[in-house]
This record gives structure tokens, sequence and C-alpha cells, in this order.
């Protein structure tokens, strides 16, 4: 049935701008009644806010997405059968709905997608105003930007090559390789943000070189688990495994890394055309879950030396790492072995937007202390020496000595 539709069709695009520009008004209007009287820059600052937390919310309803098989409830882009909601295309989900009940096209699938869709593009509108005003008040002295304006719109940028990741998605008919890179795609979105709400407070931390360099490595890792993590879950591979700590009752089950990981190929395909095997599966969900053991222990042993470091602001990092990562191993155990529910999948992608937003923080706020100190360290060594008191056994003022 969805074979005869046409995968792209931009004859709603106009409603669906319209409609997602009304929608924008609502946060837009409520940073304006909050920041009545602020400047220019107190109200980007508090758009910047809005938008990183409507971006994490995206991110997590986009799972809530994928996670009911609604990716294609839609099964052409930008619209829904070529009209802005479900309501308008209510015959051809009907149709589809009855040739197959549990097919991937029916009303609830539908409404899910959409609104999905609806908030990508609220968060699209929020980011091109925030990009506007960046530009408006850098330009016109309005405000004292705190980041080059270039920042806001590298996020547009990327919203917008989201927004291709997103429409590729249906018309690619969920390729596992697009959907994994949407996911990466959201939560770098969401990192961006958090830089810049980060400039915006203007908050630094003093951490020592070696510390720094271990938080970066931590990262890293994180990045790299969450790309693991989106390929299991686009792969349909969190099953693959049952059973803990040993994967279908053994330590070391038969796996297929190479068939796994071939990155090139269709969902439920392998490289070679056939379907991918069971032990493809497997080798995808035990690379992620030994990734998971070596993120647990390398997050544990940076949240321990931010801890000894002393600083109050290092230690409530230290406790949000901490939190976050037996929120992790909690929420991914439950998948496992509770059978994969809706609930624990949602909070574990939960668990890695979260720990996006507390790494990219901690980054910022480190880079800032550091670049304070680099401009502090030229003005102390040219300040003059001015001593508190005569120096031990020099001479009183007016006094000769003896």
């Amino acid at each position: 049935m969805t074979d005869t539709v046409p995968l792209v069709d931009f004859s709603p695009t106009l409603r669906l701008a319209l409609l997602a520009l009304l929608v924008a008004l609502l946060p837009l209007s409520w940073v304006w009644l909050r920041q009545r009287g602020r400047d220019t820059g107190a109200r980007i600052a508090a758009l910047t806010a809005v938008t990183m937390f409507l971006t994490f919310d995206l991110i997590v309803f986009g799972s809530f997405t994928r996670l009911t098989d609604s990716g294609l409830g839609c099964p052409d882009w930008p619209g829904c059968y070529g009209s802005v909601s479900p309501i308008g295309a209510r015959d051809e989900i009907q149709a589809a709905q009855t040739a197959m009940p549990t097919g991937p096209v029916t009303f609830s699938k539908a409404w899910i997608e959409m609104i999905h869709r609806y908030l990508a593009m609220t968060v699209g509108v929020l980011i091109l105003v925030m990009a506007a005003a960046s530009w408006i008040g850098a330009r016109s002295g309005a405000a004292r930007l705190p980041h080059s304006p270039w920042w806001a719109t590298a996020t547009l940028v990327w919203v917008v090559i989201q927004g291709l990741f997103g429409k590729y998605t249906v018309t690619l008919k969920l390729y596992p390789a697009v959907v994994t890179a949407h996911l990466l795609g959201g939560m770098f979105l969401l990192a961006l943000l958090v830089m810049q709400h980060e400039t915006w407070r203007a908050r630094k931390v003093s951490v020592p070189p070696r510390l720094l360099a271990g938080a970066v490595a931590v990262t890293a890792l994180l990045w790299v688990q969450i790309a693991l993590g989106g390929w299991v879950s686009t792969n349909y591979a969190v099953l693959a495994c049952s059973g803990f700590p040993q994967c279908n009752g053994q330590w070391w089950p038969r796996m297929n890394f190479a068939e796994g990981f071939t990155i090139l190929r269709e969902l439920g395909r392998a490289g070679h055309g056939g379907f991918i095997s069971m032990e493809s599966l497997v080798a995808i969900h035990m690379a992620h879950r030994l990734a998971a053991f070596a993120l647990f222990a390398a997050l544990g042993l940076l949240a321990w030396r931010l801890w000894r470091a002393g600083d109050p602001v290092l230690r409530r990092y230290s406790l949000w790492l901490c939190a976050m990562a037996l929120w992790q191993f909690a929420s991914g155990l439950s998948n496992v072995v509770l059978g994969w529910p809706l609930s624990a999948a949602l909070a574990h992608s939960a668990g890695a937007a979260a720990l996006v937003v507390v790494t990219t923080s901690l980054l910022a706020r480190a880079l800032a202390g550091r670049r304070a100190a680099r401009t502090a360290g030229p003005a102390a060594r040219e300040r003059p020496a001015v001593p508190d008191g005569p120096a031990l056994g020099a001479p009183a003022p007016g006094k000769a000595a003896s």
C-alpha cells in the first residue's frame, strides 16, 4: 500500500512551516514575557535555555518514536500522505491499517511520527530566531554576546542537516546507518546548545590539565558508546542476548562482528543481501555491553578524581556522573532482563542525553576556566609588585638602619 506513496511530497511544506511557527510562538512568547525589561542578550540567553530543554525532549520523543515502531507511521516526508496531519490522511491510513493491522502505518503511529516532526520543526524555528537575534544583537550593539554569533549559525546549519537525516530515515525505510546518524546528530545538537548555554551563564571552574584530559577522554568514550547503543537499537539487537552478565548462558557466545558492523546495508539484511544472522546481532549487542563496562569504570574513575579535586563545583559534577552511571546501568540491565520494556528503554535514552549534558557542561566550564587563567596570567605578570609592609628585618619607615 505504501509502495505507491511518493516518498517526498513538498505540497504541505508551507502549511507545515506555518504550523511550526505557530507552535514556536508559545515558547517565544514565554521568553519575551519572562524577560520583559531585560536587554537583548538576556532574551537570547533565555531562548537558548528553552531550546536546549526542548531539544532534550525531542531526543527522548525521537526514541519513543523509534521504540514504538512509528518511524514509518507516515511513509512520506515532510507531511503525512501529502497532508499536514493524520486527520487529512485518514482515508489512506485507514486503508493501510486495514490491510496490515499491525503494520508500520496505523493512526497511533502516524500521530506519534507527526508529533515528532512538529517538535523538530519547532526547535528549528527557535534556533532560526536565536541565530537571527544573535547577528542582529552583535551588529547593532544591542547585545553583548559571550561568544561569536557564528555559534548560533553553526547550530542552525546543523539542525538543517538533522532535518535531512530525518527525511532519509523515512525515505530509506529506517536504513540503520542513517537512523544511527540521526540519533548522533540529535545528541550533537544538544551539545552545541549546552555549550552556548554555559557561555551565557558565564560559569567557569578551574580543572587541572591532567584531569581535564581525562574528562575529554571519558566524553569521547561516551560518544562511542552512544553510537554503539544507537546501532543496537536501530538493528533491534537488544534482545539478542538474554541474561546478565552472561549472554545466552555463555561468557563469550558465537558472534559475527564483520557482518554485524557492516555499515552500508538495509535493515534486517547482511552486506551480501541475505538476512542478517543471529550471530551478527549478538556481536552488536556484546560490543555495546563490553563498551558499557569500560564506560562505567571510566565514569567512576573520573567521578573519584573530580571529588578528590576538592572544588565544590567539581564535587557536584562527581555526584551527577555517579548518579547518571547508576541510572544507565539500572535501565540498561532492565532492558535485558525484563524483555526491553518501553519505560526502561526510554529511561536509557534519556540517561544518555543527560550524560551528554553533564559532560559537555563540565568541559565548557573547564575551558572557560582555562581561558580566564590565560587572560589573568599576563595581567598578573605586568602588574607591579606592591609590598604589604616592611620586610622582616627591614628598618621601619623614617628610621635609619643602625
